[in-house]
């Protein structure tokens, strides 16, 4: 793996926003790499993730973000929705850009092209086929909903 891998990134970064006493920077970036960290020694033995398999860890904290983004708007508690929108948006820049609804409906329509679905019940072999395109461009819900319209004619 070369050194200049994503998490070698994130941690350069972190060391960075520690020297500027950018707290909210260098918090989050902790959270991240404690997350990645976590993810490495999990299981039978410890292992160093690829880049992809980093990007998946960061997309689930950043996704963790948005649920609490919403049960704090929802709670009426905005500064704490405020300081989650804030690390979302530093997670955020290290995700690659998210697809729009068109982008990822033309995925949807490939994949059902590609495994012949025809309904419901294929829904998971569709999903597996996007979900290899898609590759963290946009949250599995939204895939999810958009195959589901698609099988369901709509």
């Amino acid at each position: 793996m070369s050194e200049t891998s994503l998490k070698s990134t994130l941690q350069h970064d972190l060391h960075d926003a520690m020297r500027a006493h950018d707290k909210v920077r260098a918090g989050t970036l902790r959270m991240a790499l404690t997350a990645i960290t976590t993810t490495e020694v999990a299981g039978d033995e410890a292992r160093r993730l690829s880049d992809d398999e980093v990007l998946k860890v960061l997309a689930k904290e950043a996704k963790k973000r948005r649920e609490a983004v919403t049960a704090y708007t929802d709670a009426h508690r905005p500064e704490l929705a405020d300081q989650e929108l804030a690390e979302l948006a530093i997670l955020d820049a290290y995700l690659p850009a998210q697809l729009d609804d068109a982008e990822l409906a033309a995925i949807v329509g490939r994949a059902v092209e590609a495994t012949g679905a025809t309904g419901m019940p294929q829904m998971g072999l569709v999903m597996k086929a996007a979900q290899a395109e898609v590759s963290g461009r946009a949250d599995g819900g939204r895939v999810a909903a958009i195959v589901k319209r698609v099988l369901a004619g709509g």
